[in-house]
């Protein structure tokens, strides 16, 4: 059993590089997964053989309570950026003012990702941890594991070495993530570099493991034992090694061809099986790059040219207007398709009527698009030129397309609403965002299901979810028995839920899942909702008028109360349980949560804040303690500035709680 385990390790670690990093599978992935069960059943037979190179390690399934600061020998510097060619010759001149002899370069592609550092000892994979500040990152070593064209054990020998490398996904996988996030009735990601960034500072690693994490190694760091005088030669050994790399064996002796290899990775970018935001052109001599040495932020032996985002003209056919789950009427676009960052667009989103009227956008007009972030698109400008009196202007529709209620636009808002109480459309979007995590939590009932129910008619309002068999649920499209199981399991168990995740769910408007829990600790039951008055509800912290009128104007609804009569009857609580919090270190203390944070999602950064006594509100005022900022923060983080408000990030929260 002991060679046979010996030659599992081997084989399986031979299989995976061919699969994962050269793309040339030699076996079928049931063959794969059979070998991959039969050595998890052996080492769970003989957990005293299993190494830190076992293809096991791969699983994930560590969980830890935080991540472990490393401090780099070597500092992961980031790059100076270019945005035209004459900024690259700028490069070669400065280059070429301090090396006298001749200079190479490489060209690379610049991956959007997030940059790591490995490091092995005698060849075994002992850490690896993000680039941090460049000087001080984080330990994420179990989910780097988890990747599986990192090797866990290198196909030579080498006493040392850190290799640096961006760790990524893939378009492919970013989109079926992202389509199975949706129908499980949670928010997909911006990006495909924000679901890298926050699979792999998870703190449990079989959650990375099912992300499809990738990476490319693209520098040596630290070598012992071996000595390397060239970049090409470096990549070349590193390629050996077993590791994952980009590169084009070419050393362009002058900037002219440097360039026009970085104009041939543009052109071939929307291509590319993964997304790059810039290509890399580096000095090839080892020897040349010390000389050279670096600034205080970038190396000076290195530079990254930034694409400009893929702009292309298109005709507006027509304006339509969905509805969404708060019957806020929504303008799209629908033009000509084009290409964009890689995909087929033909629609892009208006936003509302100041957006339409700030650019004087009408139908028929020829547009600018683009693709902001290389993922949404969005109309740029009009081209006035191009007009010929053909053109006709938009005006939103005074009822709704889908329920033909009456449409209302409130003084000082830009948004045009539904007033139907059983509009279609707000019906399925509201169902979806009843099941979503942060509010009934009903997984395995995401949107596809949803959609089915209330075609089917088997479902109107939320508390028919509480009425469903199995004999429905199985009927529908991709549900067999098992799946029926797991629904009814899932929607007895949201049974249990404390009020706040009711009210949240309701889906009433103004009112988020902060504010609910506030005025649930105040109010105790959902039946003194009906009878709440507006001095009540305002006399609640954070609770301000119009989220008070928003509450009384909802529980009036003659139909609310049939609704919350029958959850109750099936047996759904509708009484607040949780009035303690565990712990008092941000007693008196209240947040604002902006952006996305590396680990945390809203809903966890709230529980945290929470449990130690504090309180999180849905906007900044003077009474904010502090706002606690994400990648991608937006105009909370601007006013907390004006405001002189303390800013801070994931990292600090989970200090002030410690």
């Amino acid at each position: 059993m002991k060679a046979e385990y010996e030659r599992l390790k081997k084989d399986i670690a031979y299989h995976s590089h061919k699969y994962y990093v050269l793309d040339n599978p030699e076996i079928t992935d049931s063959e794969y997964d059979k070998m991959m069960r039969r050595l998890l059943e052996i080492e769970k037979e003989h957990p005293q053989w299993v190494t830190p190179d076992s293809p096991s390690q791969k699983v994930g399934g560590t969980v830890l309570s935080e991540f472990k600061q490393v401090t780099h020998q070597v500092k992961m510097e980031s790059l100076q950026d270019a945005f035209d060619e004459k900024e690259l010759m700028e490069f070669d001149e400065r280059v070429k003012s301090v090396i006298s002899d001749g200079v190479g370069y490489c060209v690379e592609h610049k991956i959007d990702g997030l940059s790591v550092s490995l490091e092995y000892r005698n060849s075994v994979f002992q850490r690896g941890s993000t680039r941090g500040d460049g000087t001080v990152g984080e330990d994420v070593t179990e989910n780097l594991k988890t990747i599986m064209s990192i090797p866990l054990k290198l196909n030579v020998n080498v006493e040392y070495l850190e290799v640096r490398g961006e760790v990524f996904i893939s378009k492919k996988n970013f989109e079926k993530i992202n389509t199975q996030r949706e129908e499980d009735g949670e928010a997909p990601f911006a990006n495909p570099r924000n679901m890298a960034a926050g699979s792999l500072r998870q703190l449990n690693s079989a959650i990375a493991a099912k992300r499809g994490l990738d990476i490319f190694v693209f520098n040596i760091q630290q070598i012992e034992g071996v000595e390397i005088k060239t970049h090409i030669e470096a990549m070349r050994f590193l390629r050996d090694a077993g590791f994952k790399v980009i590169m084009n064996d070419t050393v362009f002796d002058s900037m002219e061809d440097a360039i026009k290899r970085v104009r041939e990775i543009g052109d071939e970018r929307q291509n590319l099986p993964f997304d790059i935001d810039g290509a890399v052109i580096k000095v090839n001599n080892l020897s040349q790059r010390q000389i050279l040495g670096s600034t205080a932020k970038t190396p000076r032996w290195a530079i990254a040219y930034k694409y400009p985002a893929e702009k292309k003209q298109t005709v507006i056919r027509e304006i339509t207007v969905q509805v969404g789950r708060t019957g806020v009427l929504t303008p799209n676009a629908r033009f000509d398709t084009v290409s964009l960052a890689g995909t087929f667009v033909s629609r892009a989103t208006l936003h509302n009527m100041d957006y339409i009227r700030e650019r004087g956008i009408k139908i028929g007009d020829t547009v600018t698009v683009f693709k902001a972030g290389d993922i949404i698109p969005e109309v740029l400008c009009v081209d006035f030129d191009k007009r010929d009196g053909t053109e006709k202007e938009f005006v939103m529709p005074s009822v709704c397309p889908v329920c033909s209620s009456p449409v209302t636009r409130d003084e000082g808002e830009a948004a045009y609403r539904c007033t139907g109480v059983d509009c279609p459309a707000q019906l399925e979007r509201s169902i979806t965002h009843f099941v979503s995590r942060d509010a009934m939590d009903i997984e395995g009932m995401g949107p596809a299901i949803v959609s089915q129910l209330l075609e089917k008619g088997h479902i109107r309002n939320f508390a028919d979810i509480y009425y469903l068999s199995k004999d429905v649920i199985s009927s529908m499209d991709k549900m067999g028995d098992k799946s029926a199981d797991n629904l009814l399991a899932a929607i007895e168990k949201s049974k249990s839920n404390d009020l706040p995740k009711l009210i949240f769910a309701l889906g009433i408007r103004h009112i988020g899942l902060g504010s609910a829990k506030l005025i649930c600790k105040k109010l105790k039951t959902i039946d003194a909702f009906f009878t709440v008055d507006v001095r009540t509800l305002t006399s609640i912290d954070d609770i301000g008028e119009t989220m008070a009128k928003s509450i009384i104007q909802y529980f009036a609804q003659d139909h609310v109360r049939e609704i919350i009569d029958r959850i109750k009857d099936a047996g759904v609580n509708t009484e607040y349980l949780s009035d303690e919090s565990s712990g008092t270190k941000l007693s008196g203390m209240t947040f604002v949560l902006t952006g996305t944070l590396p680990t945390l999602g809203r809903k966890e950064a709230s529980d945290l804040i929470e449990k130690n006594g504090g309180k999180v509100t849905g906007s900044v005022s003077k009474k904010t303690t502090m706002v606690v900022a994400g990648e991608e923060a937006g105009s909370k983080l601007d006013k907390a500035k004006s405001l002189g408000i303390p800013v801070i990030d994931e990292g600090e929260l989970m200090n002030l709680v410690k």
